[in-house]
């Protein structure tokens, strides 16, 4: 600090005295002297507990005073100071040092304006959402922000002064002093929060780079809401390939019950074109005489289920479902899902024709009457006899032929159930418009033709039972979503009722269908192969188990024997290897068919089955047999419907050797429906 002494305290002095008074951190003023009492410089100095006097002689001899300022302009003052001051002390006239004083109150009001100006510039970049990093040449941190503290987890104090790659993160200004390139719109993560940063060098009047600057900015936010509206978009296209592809009927109306969408499947039911719908009153598309479900559904903001209507100019016969559109508790309109049911009013009459391939048996066969010498098949019954001891539901794979109706059976047999009903249906032979009332029941009254007073579904009369879905890898798309509620909710609902009835079933599925693939390619649900698949069992084919051949040939021919009331004893050892060696691509149902043939070649004294005996294994063309020179049939020409049997029956064991038994693939090749191709399996016997 200087130490300053004024002498003379009028004008001047004063105005240096208040100049000084300023600046108490650098200077100190050891006293004020002038030979008047009254001058003003004297009371301003008093009025501070500055000392004063009227004669300067022993202020300016002070061993501490560093500064004497002569502001009294009287010539010949400044020499007598000279001779009395300490050697160190420096004396200065008034003017000269009032000049130096107006340098100094300018530098400090530079100094000043420039704190103003860096609160100003520290206010605004405080202020601004985006972190601010700054860097000199040498990298060392000379700004860092407020939201760069917080998006970094650091506090000034903490960084500034100090290089940024030691304090922060994942920083490059250091790369982009290096460089001189600048970095922009660069994504990085930060802890859980991704931000995105442009790096720019900053460069002097001569191009050097003298520092950097890094701005970001957290997008998490911002990158979660791209993704949101993303996935809405994905899911909006998704629902509307839905709602086009379904092959239930739906329609959409506003608030106001008017029609706002239909799909494809409602314009094939009704008749009536989207054009015709969209844009009009709910009551455009039903008979004058029924009410809208739709305006009722608006109006009571209730849903309302299986109700009967009729549609369309053709009045076609539906049962319609609908339900209200309710967002956040506002009424934004109804949708409706409406379903054929004139189609079960046309085919009632072939019900009983399918009722026998419905197989409602009792069950009878047991674990003890599967052949399984081989590991594979012995692997293949513990699996099932595991799975019979809980109620778990059981989904049986493999080929056609392979005995999965078999090891059905047994699983009932030997479960808790085997007091109550087995039931068998085979998902493939039955039209889809019949086996939805098959299995689920119909109400009285559902549709034209119906029974009075109803009828009870499949799943009510296993109830307490076990009911083997056969090929369920053929039901169709709405059968499966029922099905599916059946396996989580234990419930069913009749066809034309609302009502659900509780079941207690277990259910015991089987398909060769590859239901992976099918899940994949969208025409079987995942949710309900996971339902169905708790206990997968899968059951080999013959041809990986050939030790089985021989005692499963033994107990053919005892079975034969009482269909065909033969005395067939055994099989000859070159016969039996001749089966041994074979493929069989039909599995067991084409062993007990060649088995079958075979006794019947023989003659009633015939006790062996020879190789002779042993049709041609595989599908061998039928004989041509030439007509006589005179045209007409030879000797022994076998009458037409016999050749055309054996013809029919040689194409189906083809069709199903060639898809590997997946029957659905065969009647496609055969160009069949698939109820067709089951009534020739059942027919020839190849079930």
């Amino acid at each position: 600090m200087l130490n300053v002494v004024i002498v003379g305290a009028g004008k001047g002095g004063t105005s240096l005295l208040n100049a000084l008074l300023k600046m108490s951190r650098q200077v100190r003023v050891l006293g004020v002297a002038d030979r008047r009492p009254d001058a003003p410089g004297l009371g301003l100095a008093a009025a501070h507990g500055i000392p004063t006097t009227t004669d300067f002689t022993g202020l300016v001899c002070l061993p501490e005073v560093d500064v004497i300022v002569d502001a009294t302009g009287q010539p010949g003052l400044d020499e007598e100071i000279r001779r009395l001051k300490w050697p160190r002390a420096v004396v200065i006239e008034g003017l000269a040092m009032n000049l130096i004083l107006s340098f100094v109150e300018e530098s400090h009001r530079l100094l000043r304006a420039l704190e103003e100006r860096e609160l100003e510039r520290d206010v605004m970049l405080d202020s601004t959402h985006d972190a601010i990093v700054a860097v000199n040449a040498e990298g060392v941190v000379t700004l860092l922000n407020r939201s760069a503290e917080k998006l970094l987890g650091v506090s000034r104090d903490q960084v500034l002064g100090r290089r940024a790659a030691d304090v922060i993160p994942n920083t490059r200004l250091h790369v982009v002093l290096a460089t001189g390139e600048p970095e922009l719109n660069q994504q990085q993560e930060v802890g859980r929060t991704t931000i995105v940063t442009n790096r720019v060098p900053v460069r002097n009047k001569d191009g050097q780079v003298v520092g950097a600057v890094a701005v970001f900015r957290d997008i998490t936010e911002v990158k979660a809401l791209a993704e949101e509206i993303t996935g809405l978009r994905e899911m909006k296209v998704l629902l509307e390939a839905i709602f086009n592809s379904t092959q239930d009927a739906i329609s959409v109306v506003d608030e106001n019950g008017i029609g706002w969408m239909v799909n494809p499947a409602y314009s094939a039911l009704t008749g009536l074109k989207p054009e015709e719908v969209i844009g009009k009153p709910a009551t455009v598309d039903i008979d004058p005489s029924q009410e809208s479900m739709h305006l009722q559904v608006l109006r009571t903001r209730q849903p309302v289920r299986n109700v009967p209507l009729r549609v369309g100019p053709r009045k076609r016969e539906v049962v319609v479902n609908v339900a209200p559109i309710l967002v956040d508790g506002k009424l934004k309109g109804s949708v409706g899902v409406i379903r054929d049911v004139s189609e079960i009013a046309r085919l009632s009459a072939e019900l009983e024709q399918h009722r026998k391939l419905l197989r409602r048996l009792t069950s009878s066969y047991t674990f003890d009457e599967i052949i399984a010498d081989s590991p594979v098949m012995q692997q293949a019954v513990e699996q099932a006899r595991r799975a019979a001891e809980t109620p778990a539901t059981v989904l049986l794979r493999g080929e056609s032929g392979t005995g999965k109706e078999l090891f059905a059976h047994a699983i009932h047999n030997a479960s808790s159930r085997r007091r109550g009903q087995f039931i068998r249906v085979n998902c493939a032979a039955i039209a889809e418009s019949l086996l939805e009332s098959e299995l689920f029941g119909y109400a009285e009254g559902a549709f034209t033709g119906a029974r009075k007073g109803g009828k009870r579904g499949l799943f009510e009369e296993a109830h307490g039972g076990t009911l083997f879905l056969d090929e369920v890898g053929e039901l169709p798309p709405g059968l499966q979503a029922k099905l599916l509620r059946v396996l989580q909710e234990k419930e069913i609902v009749r066809v034309g009722e609302a009502k659900p009835i509780k079941v207690d079933v277990r259910v015991i599925a089987a398909t060769n269908a590859p239901l992976e693939e099918m899940i994949a390619k969208g025409t079987f649900r995942e949710d309900l192969y996971y339902r169905l698949n708790v206990i997968p069992i899968v059951i080999p084919p013959l041809r990986h188990r050939q030790e089985d051949i021989p005692k499963l040939v033994k107990h053919l021919i005892e079975k034969l024997n009482k269909e065909y009331g033969r005395s067939v004893q055994d099989i000859a050892p070159d016969a039996l290897r001749v089966l041994m060696d074979y493929h069989w691509p039909g599995n067991v149902r084409e062993l007990e068919n060649i088995i079958g043939r075979a006794m019947i070649a023989m003659s009633v004294t015939d006790t062996i089955i020879e190789r002779r005996f042993l049709p041609p294994l595989g599908i061998a063309p039928a004989p041509e047999v030439p007509p006589a020179e005179d045209g007409r049939a030879r000797p022994g020409v076998r009458p037409l419907f016999e050749v055309v049997a054996e013809a029919e029956k040689a194409a189906l064991l083809q069709a199903l050797q060639e898809t590997k038994g997946n029957k659905t693939e065969a009647a496609r090749r055969l160009a069949i429906a698939p109820r067709t191709l089951y009534y020739k399996l059942e027919r020839y016997g190849l079930m």
